[in-house]
């Protein structure tokens, strides 16, 4: 075997392919874009539900998409997590206000994150970040 084919194989064979973490956003009045730079600025893919009352229709999406994230925003981080919860049977945390809950809540294995209004970038980075960090943890 030439050197230019070891090589070639050796590369092939230490190349791992990390998965895209998909992440649903519904937003009780149509928004959730800045989460969704914060999203993709970390390397996820965000699909944000358009229009008013997109929280209800988070679980149905994410079924869809075969998301691996669902993220709820209404004012009280709850109405479309517990839909998604109770339709579909995702773990769920809701009712949170900062993105320190978000991380704690991803490590604890919930996969729909409710907040109240937090159309924020840095909430979809870490988010990712940590997400991203639980599945190279393996837990």
């Amino acid at each position: 075997m030439s050197k230019q084919a070891a090589t070639e194989k050796h590369s092939t064979e230490t190349h791992v392919v990390k998965k895209q973490v998909v992440v649903v956003i519904g937003d009780r009045l149509g928004k959730g874009q800045n989460v969704a730079i914060g999203i993709e600025a970390a390397g996820g893919k965000a699909i944000v539900i358009p229009g008013m009352a997109a929280d209800m229709k988070l679980g149905d999406v994410m079924q869809r998409e075969q998301a691996d994230l669902g993220i709820s925003f209404c004012g009280s981080g709850g109405a479309g997590a517990i839909t998604a919860q109770n339709k579909y049977g995702y773990s769920v945390r809701h009712g949170m206000r900062s993105i320190e809950e978000g991380e704690t809540a991803i490590r604890e294995g919930c996969t729909v994150l409710g907040f109240g209004f937090m159309d924020k970038a840095e909430l979809g980075e870490r988010l990712i970040h940590a997400f991203t960090k639980k599945l190279s943890e393996g837990s």
